[in-house]
């Protein structure tokens, strides 16, 4: 029944998958990877398929023997070069936890500010992501994405490290003598 399960998340055959489950399958099951049902689903952005397996009973905060949970793999898939901001929102709202680094202390909030996914760096900001914390070698995300010139998520990291009254975009933020800033804030709209 395990390859069955496996095979019914990953195709996306969520009825399938509820009767394995309420025949005794276990909703933690792994694949030869180390990830979760969970993650599987997540990795892919099914969003029906992890709210299914989360009201089963998925534990949103299992990791693989790398660190990566459902909501890290929610971030950015590879393959399909995207993130998906509706399940990291369906994994936030049940209780994954925004904060846990995988290796080089990389946590979801970095991950997605390093492939330009603006929507899934919306939403856990929104979620209380700490945009100043730092990878091991002192990176915040902000400085991570700068390089790859993705606007609209350095936009988005200028204003919540304004907003936290720290950093580049806030007037706690110090420059040196006779150095010249550029900022990449959007204007304030008027009303």
């Amino acid at each position: 029944m395990y390859e069955k399960l496996i095979e019914a998340v990953r195709s996306g055959d969520i009825d399938s998958t509820r009767r394995m489950l309420s025949e005794g399958a276990d909703i933690n099951s792994r694949d030869s990877e180390g990830a979760t049902l969970l993650m599987l689903a997540s990795h892919a952005g099914n969003l029906p398929m992890v709210q299914a397996l989360i009201e089963a009973g998925a534990d949103v905060n299992a990791s693989d023997e790398r660190g990566w949970t459902a909501l890290m793999k929610s971030a950015y898939n590879a393959e399909l070069n995207r993130g998906f901001a509706d399940v990291a929102q369906a994994l936030i709202d049940a209780g994954a936890n925004v904060e846990v680094p995988i290796s080089y202390g990389i946590r979801p909030l970095m991950l997605a500010a390093g492939y330009g996914e603006t929507a899934v760096v919306e939403t856990l900001l929104r979620a209380g992501a700490d945009v100043m914390a730092r990878n091991e070698g002192g990176l915040t995300a902000l400085m991570m994405v700068k390089q790859k010139h993705y606007v609209d998520v350095i936009n988005l990291l200028h204003e919540a490290e304004r907003d936290a009254g720290v950093g580049e975009g806030s007037c706690t933020s110090k420059n040196e003598p006779g150095s010249k800033v550029v900022t990449f804030l959007k204007p304030a709209v008027k009303p």
